[in-house]
């Protein structure tokens, strides 16, 4: 893995619009079923976030490309199963992982919608749940509601890490980072803060309102 990131890392910090783009693939190729249990996605993010402190990358578009990758990928994987529904979930190449599939279809039995905001954070079901989410009939507004939120979160927590490493690395060992790094760590982390107080509050009210998923009924 490290002789993969070297080069990689060194590269694409000479060509910043590489470096978005190699981030929105990673965040993208990281949700497709089967692809997101092998590609590395989370490292690649975590590790090109380490180039904002120094000035090769700015916060603000590395967020906006792992988010936006997320978005792309789960959303397709999701609209996929609506347009397959269940039958998705036993074919090739979803049949060669009824473990996992079965996982997501747990995690939809125990957390109903509320499954598409964990899964997001527990490889690799997360690369499973958009399109099980789909195949089980679940409605576009439920859907996009939680994975937005949970996507915005997800990508603040794999970027933040490895600026703040970074930045107090430069700190201390008084080397030059952006000016401009310490704004943008308090603004996204007063607007994660929110988020997550906003979900819990959203979790309270939903579980005494039911909304649990259920399967797409057929047309009569």
């Amino acid at each position: 893995m490290t002789s993969f990131l070297t080069p990689l890392i060194t590269f694409v910090a000479d060509h910043a619009w590489l470096a978005y783009l190699t981030l929105f693939l990673a965040a993208l190729l990281e949700a497709v079923p089967v692809v997101g249990s092998l590609v590395p996605g989370s490292t690649i993010i975590l590790a090109l976030s380490a180039l904002v402190p120094g000035g090769e990358l700015k916060l603000l578009p590395v967020l906006a490309a792992a988010a936006a990758g997320a978005l792309v990928g789960d959303g397709t994987a999701y609209l996929i199963g609506i347009r397959s529904q269940r039958e998705i979930l036993s074919a090739w190449p979803l049949s060669s992982y009824p473990r996992v599939v079965a996982q997501s279809e747990a995690f939809f039995d125990r957390w109903g919608m509320f499954a598409v905001f964990f899964a997001r954070f527990v490889p690799p079901i997360r690369a499973f749940v958009p399109i099980t989410a789909g195949a089980l009939g679940m409605p576009p507004v439920q859907f996009y509601g939680i994975n937005i939120p949970a996507i915005l979160l997800w990508a603040t927590a794999h970027v933040l890490p490895g600026v703040l490493a970074v930045t107090a690395l430069h700190d201390y060992a008084g080397l030059p980072h952006h000016e401009h790094t310490g704004k943008h760590l308090w603004m996204f982390a007063v607007a994660g803060g929110a988020i997550i107080v906003a979900l819990a509050v959203w979790t309270i009210r939903r579980r005494h309102g039911g909304g649990i998923i259920e399967p797409a009924k057929p047309a009569k």
